[in-house]
């Protein structure tokens, strides 16, 4: 019989939240080398290998078919996958992890609440500075996607993989679009959030690959759906 791989967070508060879940349910996760090593056990149901990775990694992982559960934020999911529920699906909302995709202009812009005020103030920065209004964020797709929707189009994607919150100060852009929790590193870095301007409510889940067409027949992942009380996706 085939083994079912679990793909999770290999460290930080998602991993030990992740154990925790799980432990609730009967099953532990557990390191089994040092914690430079990213070795796993599961005990509780046999037939299942724990796999620790990158919360980033997971969404990749989970599509090819390479882990067969994982657990990793729904943000990262619908950012790293295109159709992404064609290609993963979840099996439980987990409980932690929440944040917000928002984004957020500097407190100075008054005269700037809505997302339609944001693409009257595209135009006018272009038309004054003779080049796009930049919008920092590692959320390249979602934030493509949703200012589509909204039909705000005169601005450009700047990459920013770390401190986005810093980049206006540091003037590589003007606006900004990430991930907040409490919102207070966003209040330190005078900025705020667009009254319409949440892209996504994010939290861990438990996603099941739907690249291979075995899974649902596999006794250790019955067995696990059983256990977690889930009720299985059609793959």
């Amino acid at each position: 019989m085939t083994r079912i791989k679990l793909g999770v967070p290999s460290k930080g508060r998602l991993m030990e939240k992740t154990f925790d879940w799980f432990a609730r349910h009967d099953v532990t996760l557990k390191r089994t080398g040092s914690e430079r090593e990213y070795a796993g056990a599961v005990e509780g149901i046999g037939g299942i290998d724990l796999v620790l990775l990158s919360a980033g990694e997971i969404p990749r992982e989970l599509a090819a078919g390479r882990i067969h559960l994982g657990v990793t934020g729904s943000d990262l999911v619908r950012e790293k996958l295109a159709d992404w529920d064609n290609q993963v699906a979840s099996l439980a909302l987990m409980g932690f992890g929440h944040a917000d995709l928002i984004i957020a202009v500097p407190d100075c812009w008054s005269d700037v609440d809505t997302l339609e005020d944001l693409d009257a103030a595209a135009h006018a920065f272009r038309d004054t500075h003779g080049f796009r209004l930049r919008i920092a964020t590692k959320y390249h797709r979602l934030v493509r996607d949703f200012l589509t929707r909204e039909g705000v189009a005169d601005y450009q994607i700047t990459d920013s993989q770390g401190a986005t919150e810093g980049t206006i100060a540091n003037l590589t852009a003007e606006v900004i679009a990430d991930i907040t929790s409490s919102g207070e590193t966003l209040s330190a870095n005078h900025l705020r959030v667009l009254s319409d301007g949440l892209i996504h409510q994010s939290q861990a889940n438990l996603f099941v690959t739907r690249a291979v067409d075995w899974l649902g027949t596999n006794a250790a992942f019955q067995t696990l759906v059983q256990r977690l009380n889930l009720t299985p996706p059609t793959l």
